[in-house]
């Protein structure tokens, strides 16, 4: 049944755009915050909760920008850069902040990104200052395409690009270095008596989830078409991790599950209550946290279950 789950989703996913164009932008941002929060929701089954991974995020998106200043214009190649940025600068991060946990990592992640944050809004003559980055239209293979055909290809190559990173996340939670993730939290100690490296599993696993939230950045950076610092501000940060807890992090799909309902909360309150969108969204949090402890996600699958029987 979870099998037929995901093919409805990816099948409206996929359809509705069709239906109404305006949302193929609003999905392909879910796509985008959908993998950043993926990317988090990995650390936050170890019980490490980062409030700076748009940190990440910004610097996947500035690294397309700076490959199209620089006239590197290849879609691929672009997005390929951000992953491999993002997850080079999560591994050396990570070096020095997986010793760290509880408050100490969250709050050494946040300044990580507020430091980030600056230095992209001062460093006007490589960044653009406040004013940020244009990102051009990119090239396809070589294909000279224009903005109205680049948004098809970013949403549905976005998720054929999220369902193979999907399986491979997934791949990676059931091995033996994803499965060791919750026991970093419920029992550390042990795990190193059994002969397990726990920084080895923790780097690994910020290295990954920085290579995410790149990717994600990339995506963000290529559907907007301009990149500014406050893509790197705590606020993003926080947004990620409240994606990911109210979509639920027992598995893959749910931080996308969590990055739909915010945008469309998001984009929908924008045009009928634009001052109470935030309130919608914490009132969907409280529920989430104080009933459904496994996220919107969990509550889709329960509801599945039950139909089946």
């Amino acid at each position: 049944m979870r099998f037929a789950l995901h093919a409805a989703l990816v099948a409206a996913f996929a359809l509705v755009p069709l239906a109404a164009p305006w949302l193929g932008f609003v999905f392909t941002l879910v796509l985008a915050k959908g993998l950043a929060a993926l990317g988090v929701a990995i650390l936050l089954r170890a019980g490490l909760i980062s409030i700076g991974h748009a940190a990440f995020y910004a610097l996947g998106a500035y690294a397309v920008a700076a490959m199209s200043e620089n006239a590197v214009s290849d879609l691929v190649l672009q997005l390929i850069a951000a992953t491999l940025v993002s997850a080079l600068a999560g591994a050396l991060i990570g070096l020095f902040l997986v010793r760290y946990r509880g408050i100490f990592f969250a709050m050494l992640n946040l300044a990580v990104s507020m430091v980030f944050y600056t230095l992209l809004s001062k460093m006007y003559h490589l960044t653009g200052g406040t004013d940020g980055l244009r990102v051009d239209t990119p090239t396809v293979f070589g294909a000279v395409i224009d903005r109205d055909t680049l948004e098809p290809i970013l949403l549905y190559g976005g998720l054929a690009l999220v369902i193979v990173v999907g399986l491979a996340v997934h791949r990676y939670l059931k091995s033996p270095m994803g499965e060791a993730l919750p026991a970093v939290e419920t029992n550390e100690i042990r795990l190193e008596y059994l002969g397990i490296a726990v920084p080895r599993v923790l780097l690994s696993a910020y290295t990954l989830s920085a290579a995410l939230a790149g990717l994600g950045g990339g995506v963000h950076a290529l559907l907007v078409g301009h990149v500014v610092p406050d893509l790197a501000y705590w606020t993003t940060s926080g947004q990620l991790v409240l994606v990911a807890v109210l979509g639920g992090i027992g598995g893959v799909v749910g931080p996308f599950v969590g990055s739909f309902f915010l945008e469309i909360v998001r984009s929908f309150a924008v045009i009928y209550v634009a001052d109470t969108w935030n309130l919608i969204v914490g009132a969907g949090l409280l529920v989430v946290i104080f009933f459904l402890p496994v996220g919107l996600y969990g509550l889709l699958d329960r509801a599945v279950r039950r139909s089946a029987k």
